[in-house]
């Protein structure tokens, strides 16, 4: 018998997203099993608009949306939050590196069920073009592009919190599809990746003609940004250059806020010209940021020293010097408030409403490119090069001198301070636990410093030693695989730390 559930999915997934995103209007009106629904190209489109539905809804499984889980991955062991009063024992677990194999943030079940619908799509949409002669090669490749490139981003975050996870490339369309899968290494993952985004280059256009499509969905130079990641990670670092320079030259992208407010370019309005890929909450699709982040219910705030240490303040000029994205930007600094995701204006003053809680989650924007490239020649000896792209960055944030002074000579010097910079840059957009890892394992975990310093700031002093222990294991920087998943899947393997 087939199983209804992906095809309901779709269905539900699109309907959901059309009244919110001009661009993707088309969703399926009937039909839900695999013979009534894979005909037209409408329907294709209706199924790569419940891939973009996935990352932005938990579903049909209950769980947290996606956007949460990587906020949480990637901020909640980090040095740059504390969790608020509202914080879930899973929270708090994660904040002491106290993660149990039931914590409810290691259940990677939303992640999957986003590459289940790239799976569908790509196994699914090219027998449509037997039953709709208007459906062309180039439509179909750009619906293949996007599937590729998601899948890939999504076992970008699996293997970076995971390690190693089921590669699953097959699409679950019926019962006799759903079997038990053992984990496959992290290199064999990064492979895929590899390969998926590699495939997704040349199918995906370099624009949709549409601000809002341009930001929201794979382009191309999406493609460019997330391999020059993966790249970065897997230390290959003339390519990391390569893929970072082919968005640098498209001339598409520059930095704003130079002259206007960065808080309302990047993060109130969005889809500025800085953005690469962002998921497009808005009045008709709002995030859950709301209740997470404002005092009454808050389960994050900003780390207490963030201002001082981090982001930096010079009270001897009046009106006080202050990094631009620091307090009014990033966080409202008297009240510890994530201000990036629940702030309505750059001073701090007025909160966003409940139903107005639709900023994006922001995956890549040039910055990031910048900094990517910098990290990358860097290490490649170029440190004079690299520190030009970091002073573009801190030009336009009107930086202030914090902590580890930079010194273009020095290839050590440089790299710390990228990642001191990308803290700045990047702070609670869920990227800084996987910056201190990537750098961290480098050259066999030769700084394993930057997260033990990470963590002498995170967690309370008397839980310190603990975790300081912890970190002696490789594999306890990696989530364990959630026990439902190691009960209903027996050729899986715990993470050899947690067992």
């Amino acid at each position: 018998m087939k199983n209804k559930l992906i095809y309901t999915c779709l269905l539900a997934a699109s309907l959901g997203m059309s009244s919110c995103n001009k661009w993707l209007e088309l969703r399926p009106q009937d039909g839900i099993v695999r013979e009534e629904f894979w005909k037209t190209k409408e329907q294709v489109d209706a199924a790569v608009t419940g891939i973009y539905a996935s990352m932005m809804g938990s579903g049909t499984n209950n769980l947290p949306p996606l956007p949460e889980y990587l906020f949480i991955w990637g901020e909640a062991r980090t040095d740059m939050v504390i969790p608020g009063f509202r914080a879930s024992a899973s929270e708090n677990d994660i904040v002491n590196w106290n993660i149990l194999p039931t914590n409810t943030f290691a259940n990677w079940r939303p992640v999957y069920e986003t590459i289940n619908y790239c799976n569908t799509v790509i196994a699914l949409a090219p027998g449509v073009m037997k039953n709709d002669n208007t459906f062309t090669q180039d439509h179909l490749n750009r619906a293949l592009g996007e599937a590729h490139a998601i899948r890939a981003l999504m076992y970008f975050y699996l293997v970076r919190t995971f390690k190693e996870v089921p590669l699953k490339l097959t699409a679950t369309i019926s019962d006799e599809d759903v079997k038990p899968m053992a984990k496959s290494g992290a290199d064999s993952i990064l492979n895929q990746i590899e390969l998926d985004l590699k495939t997704a280059e040349p199918m995906v256009p370099t624009t949709y003609s549409n601000i809002d499509r341009d930001k929201g969905r794979v382009t191309r130079y999406t493609v460019n940004t997330i391999l020059a990641d993966v790249y970065l990670w897997r230390e290959k670092y003339a390519e990391c250059a390569t893929e970072c320079n082919k968005v640098i030259n498209s001339g598409n992208f520059g930095l704003v806020g130079t002259t206007s407010s960065l808080f309302d370019a990047l993060y109130y309005r969005g889809n500025s010209a800085e953005s690469i890929f962002e998921l497009q909450f808005d009045a008709q699709r709002l995030n859950s940021f709301h209740s997470i982040f404002i005092s009454t219910t808050r389960r994050w705030g900003a780390a207490a020293h963030l201002m001082d240490e981090v982001f930096g303040q010079d009270a001897l000029n009046s009106p006080p010097l202050e990094d631009k994205r620091g307090n009014g930007c990033s966080l409202r600094s008297n009240d510890g408030t994530i201000w990036k995701y629940v702030g309505a204006d750059d001073n701090g003053t007025s909160l966003r409403a409940p139903d107005q809680s639709f900023a994006h989650w922001i995956f890549y924007r040039y910055a990031d490119v910048l900094l990517m490239k910098a990290e990358a020649i860097n290490q490649l000896n170029q440190p004079l090069e690299a520190s030009r792209l970091v002073m573009n960055i801190r030009q336009r944030a009107q930086a202030l001198e914090v902590g580890v002074p930079m010194d273009s000579t020095s290839k050590e010097s440089m790299e710390e301070f990228i990642l001191a910079e990308r803290q700045r840059e990047f702070a609670f957009e869920g990227k800084r636990y996987y910056d201190v890892l990537r750098n961290a394992k480098r050259n066999k975990f030769l700084n394993l410093r930057y997260m033990t310093d990470m963590v002498g700031i995170s967690i309370p002093k008397e839980r310190q030693q603990v975790a300081f222990n912890k970190l002696k294991d490789e594999n306890a920087l990696y989530f364990p695989i959630y026990l439902y998943e190691l009960q209903s899947n027996k050729l899986l393997e715990q993470n050899p730390f947690y067992k």
